[in-house]
């Protein structure tokens, strides 16, 4: 990466403008990956946050040198990881074949990808894991299937795809299996710009203090081989899309934890939309925030558009532009601000 290209997305955390698109861990339709990097690279995202997939990673990349000639932009390419199950490496499935001829298809009208069609199953390449559909099947034949990788596969993908950054989801409880996995990480040798991490705790009764003990024990271990840390607060995963009350969890988790979290920027997720910032009292931070679902709901009439027409939104100049535009509207607050 360009040198001036990797400051100045380091920059941004120290000034709180940093804004990260997430593409989805699980998330692995090549063409609307590709069509989401170019755009929200060219709108000025610091990082975009993909499937550890090596043919993921090469469709953005190809984006993100095309917006770098195109608008100056090369944000980090960040890759997620998991230190045990988690929602965001999974996919939905069932079997078509049980479906009755006349169900309405609940699933299809609730998923936020796209992923389920008017016949058959689910289109695992979109899928990205929310898990909406499983609760809305009237049969109950919606299965969740777990996508992560195992520990042995990290080393020789990481020399493979060589990110600039790297995120790994955790829980509480898996504080071995975070060590086993930042170990097996600088097993690589690799020399990356950013650790962040994910430690999922959500839900309205959550203990605010026994999720800052959980990041302090992840400090302590990120601290033994000298890496910086990203602490990504998921107030209500994967669910951007949903409205205000996503938005207000997001920023409350954020106050809560802020006076007893461990050193290092914190970055807003799970439930960003464009009212977060408009709850965000007037104190220093969060250095950043991250738009996954949101992101991706708002430029997906274009996506599916270009798909239809064979093409990518590179070349349909006026599906571009309105597509841009909108993702100009939701990052755009988020690259003026400066927190102090």
């Amino acid at each position: 990466m360009n040198d001036q290209n990797s400051t100045c997305n380091a920059d941004a955390l120290k000034k709180g403008n940093w804004v990260k698109l997430i593409c989805g861990a699980s998330n692995q339709d090549l063409p609307s990956i590709a069509d989401l990097c170019a755009i929200y690279g060219a709108a000025g995202v610091h990082c975009i946050d993909l499937a550890a997939d090596e043919a993921v990673i090469n469709v953005a990349r190809n984006a993100l040198d095309w917006v770098q000639t195109s608008y100056g932009n090369k944000p980090w390419v960040m890759i997620s990881l998991s230190d045990g199950k988690d929602a965001h490496f999974r996919k939905a499935w069932f079997d078509a074949n049980l479906c009755p001829t006349n169900c309405s298809r609940p699933c299809q009208n609730i998923c936020p990808a796209k992923a389920i069609e008017n016949t058959g199953g689910v289109i695992p390449e979109k899928c990205y894991g929310c898990g909406r559909c499983i609760d809305r099947c009237p049969l109950g034949i919606i299965e969740e299937q777990d996508r992560r990788l195992s520990l042995q596969d990290f080393t020789p993908l990481l020399k493979a795809i060589k990110p600039d950054a790297i995120e790994i989801h955790t829980a509480p409880g898996r504080s071995k299996a975070f060590k086993k996995t930042i170990e097996e990480i600088m097993k690589g040798g690799l020399q990356f710009s950013r650790l962040s991490v994910s430690c999922g705790l959500q839900g309205s009764g959550i203990n605010y203090e026994k999720l800052a003990e959980e990041l302090w024990i992840r400090h302590e271990a990120l601290r033994m081989h000298n890496l910086k840390p990203l602490w990504q607060l998921d107030g209500r995963r994967m669910s951007g899309d949903l409205g205000t009350g996503a938005a207000k969890a997001a920023v409350k988790l954020w106050e809560k934890i802020r006076p007893i979290a461990p050193p290092g920027p914190l970055q807003l997720a799970g439930g960003t939309n464009e009212s977060t910032i408009k709850y965000l009292p007037k104190l220093k931070g969060p250095e950043g925030v991250a738009f996954g679902g949101k992101a991706r709901k708002i430029i997906q009439p274009w996506l599916q558009e270009a798909q239809r027409k064979r093409i990518s939104l590179r070349e349909w100049p006026e599906g571009w532009e309105a597509a841009l535009s909108e993702a100009q509207q939701l990052i755009n607050p988020w690259l003026i601000r400066k927190s102090s």
